[in-house]
């Protein structure tokens, strides 16, 4: 049974609802009281499928609820998790904010600094560790955490002997809840209804990409509208299957896995690690999937790679298979029949070749696939329509709990992020920027009244990016606001689209567009490793390290043949004369990139200055 939505944007607030409920609390213990018996979690433990009701995530929840509430969580309480994707997590999320606290998520990638300014900003009293490697951050931070009072622990391994007043296992969390729940019967049900629509459910902090990173008030009327949103554009049902390894810390990590699943009643599938996310899919095969950019981008390097080791029949069949799948997508693009003859010649194109391209990938059985967070090249979506798979590019931001823009099925533009979404407005101020309104739009930055002034001014959501809207309604996301490049000779330059073109490469995994105040263009290249290994291996270019394969002639003049490629598509004013590579292997604890991993522009041009004033 699908579940009843209500929105209403003429009171104020607005009344967002969903089978009556006006909270997460409400509607999740509705979930676990009326399908108590039915799969909602599957989570694999070397190598097994495990499986957990609702009944199962229910308890779970309470469990934990009832014992931060023994340990002396208040409404209002903020609460950290910093885990990479597993049950823990979402049943630790479920009992925050069915005990009245507010879950704030942290990156498993964040350095103890990191750890440190988001435990301090937020207030956090109770702070959840995945497992030592966790632990170890906050414990080296501790001592200037001044809020923070107990720290529980998911995985004790190599713990055991481990011994500190501060520290529980979650296992101690959950035997603190029930034996509370026995002093306290009927306490459980009382915390739920005490819940309200404008509490706050969430505090998301921003990637930081131009400053400190900032907590976003997710309120539960902001979460509710976006599940009601998601379902009117695209629909999630109870037998859907999603893959769960976004991270928990990032709003579409949330949206899609804990709340879209609260509200469609589905099953979310929890990968066992990040090394085989790519194997958990494939056996999984999601019927629906969502990932950002970068995602996309590594599975058309795979396919990519993998062609270039093929014969050349296979290439033959291949390029044949795509070019039918181009031909019926411009049909299903405008939402119009197929002719039958396509119709037959993609059914041969299907059963030869692109069902196994899509095995391959774990996306033969999706319904459909949906990417945001980040620039996409138009053509990498058009690739995945080739497939026989319809993508749909959204827009959203945390401060808008999600998306409000999509291309829809029937009603879509490539290379737009799509129309307003139900009960959304979005318009462009005088100078071009986009602005959002809806029940989504959140109240503000935690502890940040300035910025928030800032940001939100009379309802509306400054997003600091640059778009355009055409005469269909169709919105065009340009650039950062902040981004825009103008060269010396007074020329604009968005380089997010440069960039885009860059990262289709199989061999680039990000790219840094430079020229601001300059004569001419220039990037800074990071290298996919392991598809550029793969070439210098094949073509028996000698290295000895990453730095070392940076360094070779035949890895740079791969990379200028891919630059040069990109050139073509670009006016002359637009092609990059010179380039570097960055020679160090990063990730996410390094200041470079976002926990997202994304390049962070403002700090490459800082740190690698030298790099950059040599190219000119």
């Amino acid at each position: 049974m699908m579940a009843e939505h209500q929105v209403d944007i003429t009171q104020d607030p607005p009344i967002v609802a969903i089978d009556g409920f006006r909270d997460i609390p409400g509607l999740f213990w509705h979930r676990v009281t009326t399908l108590a018996d039915r799969i909602v979690i599957r989570e694999k433990d070397f190598g097994i499928w495990n499986e957990y009701t609702w009944a199962d995530y229910g308890r779970f929840a309470k469990e934990a609820g009832l014992g931060l509430i023994s340990l002396g969580l208040k409404r209002g309480d903020v609460c950290s998790v910093a885990s990479e994707v597993c049950k823990e997590w979402l049943f630790a999320d479920l009992g925050i904010v069915c005990a009245g606290g507010i879950t704030n998520g942290v990156y498993p990638t964040d350095a103890a600094n990191q750890v440190e300014y988001l435990v301090v900003d937020s207030g956090t009293r109770f702070y959840f560790a995945e497992d030592e490697e966790q632990l170890d951050k906050i414990l080296e931070v501790r001592e200037r955490t001044p809020t923070l009072e107990k720290i529980i622990i998911f995985d004790m391994e190599g713990l055991r002997h481990f011994d500190d007043d501060m520290c529980i296992s979650f296992d101690e969390l959950l035997a603190l809840g029930r034996n509370y729940e026995k002093e306290h019967p009927g306490a459980w049900q009382t915390i739920i209804e005490g819940a309200d629509a404008e509490d706050l459910l969430t505090l998301t902090y921003t990637s930081g990409t131009t400053g400190a990173p900032k907590g976003a008030m997710i309120s539960h009327r902001n979460m509710l509208y976006m599940m009601i949103t998601l379902q009117r554009i695209y629909g999630i049902y109870p037998d859907d299957e999603q893959i769960g390894f976004l991270p928990l810390a990032h709003v579409a990590g949330r949206m899609f896995y804990t709340f879209a699943t609260i509200e469609a009643s589905s099953v979310i599938n929890v990968i066992e690690d990040v090394e085989t996310v790519t194997q958990d899919q494939q056996e999984i095969a999601p019927s629906v999937h969502f990932a950002v950019p970068r995602v996309w981008e590594k599975q058309y390097s795979t396919v990519s790679i993998k062609l270039k080791e093929g014969t050349a029949l296979g290439r033959w069949a291949y390029k044949v298979a795509t070019g039918v799948g181009e031909k019926v997508a411009r049909y299903q693009k405008n939402g119009q029949p197929v002719p039958l003859h396509l119709k037959i010649a993609f059914f041969f194109a299907e059963q030869m070749v692109l069902k196994n391209v899509r095995r391959l990938l774990g996306i033969n059985d999706a319904r459909w696939l949906s990417t945001a967070a980040a620039p996409i090249a138009p053509e990498l979506i058009d690739w995945y329509w080739s497939l026989g798979k319809p993508m749909y590019e959204v827009y959203g931001q945390t401060e808008c709990a999600g998306l409000i823009t999509a291309n829809m099925p029937g009603d879509m533009k490539i290379g737009s992020v799509g129309r307003a979404a139900p009960d959304a407005e979005v318009r462009l101020s005088d100078q071009g920027e986009i602005l959002l309104k809806s029940p989504g739009v959140i109240q503000g930055y935690w502890n940040q009244p300035e910025k928030t002034a800032e940001t939100f001014q009379e309802g509306w959501l400054y997003t600091g990016d640059v778009g355009r809207i055409d005469d269909d309604g169709f919105v065009y996301v340009i650039d950062r606001i902040k981004d825009i490049i103008i060269t010396a000779g007074g020329k604009n330059i968005t380089p997010s689209e440069i960039e885009n073109q860059l990262k289709f490469s199989p061999f680039i995994s990000d790219a840094v567009v430079v020229g601001d105040k300059r004569p001419y263009l220039t990037c800074l290249v990071m290298i996919d490793q392991e598809n550029v290994t793969k070439f210098a291996q094949d073509n028996d270019v000698p290295f000895t390290n990453y730095t070392s394969l940076c360094h070779t002639e035949a890895v740079k003049d791969l990379i200028w043949q891919e630059i040069e490629q990109v050139n073509t598509k670009f006016a002359r004013v637009e092609t990059i004369k010179k380039f570097r590579l960055i020679d160090q292997l990063l990730d996410p604890e390094d200041e470079e990139l976002t926990p997202t991993m994304k390049l962070k522009r403002k700090v490459v041009n800082e740190k690698y200055a030298g790099m950059i004033n040599d190219m000119y």
